[in-house]
């Protein structure tokens, strides 16, 4: 679990993960927001689910390598980002409220990580603290 305030919003993720050969699948995604008003939350899930799939993106593959002050990675063939089979099951919970509507454009991104690696040091004892994130061999 990991909680984050920004923008007037908070968000919550739970993350539901399994270590396969030390590879980390995130198979579910609970997500709680507070985000005052929600004026369409159809977006706001919308939002909440890209989020996240960015976030888990960054936590589990994306690396950028510099040699001689050049980015190493040139595209998508050696830049990895999350694969649609790799997107777990998403639920997004919108908390009733009557505050002033905050924001909800990034809001669901910096939690992710911190819920993943949590979970997984739930499960393996293991605290991961760089991204991407690795279990030592």
């Amino acid at each position: 679990m990991a909680v984050h305030e920004s923008f007037g919003s908070f968000v919550a993720h739970v993350a539901e993960v399994s270590v396969n050969g030390g590879a980390i699948r995130v198979h579910r995604v609970v997500c709680a927001v507070d985000c005052g008003i929600a004026v369409n939350p159809a977006s706001l899930r919308a939002q909440m689910e890209s989020g996240i799939a960015f976030g888990l993106g960054a936590a589990l593959h994306s690396a950028i390598h510099f040699k001689d002050g050049r980015v190493q990675e040139s595209n998508y063939h050696d830049y990895v980002v999350l694969r649609m089979d790799e997107m777990p099951q998403v639920e997004v919970h919108i908390v009733p409220s009557s505050e002033k509507p905050g924001g909800i454009g990034e809001t669901a991104v910096p939690a992710i990580a911190p819920a993943v690696a949590n979970a997984v040091a739930a499960l393996t004892g293991q605290r991961l603290r760089e991204l991407p994130l690795k279990l030592a061999s």
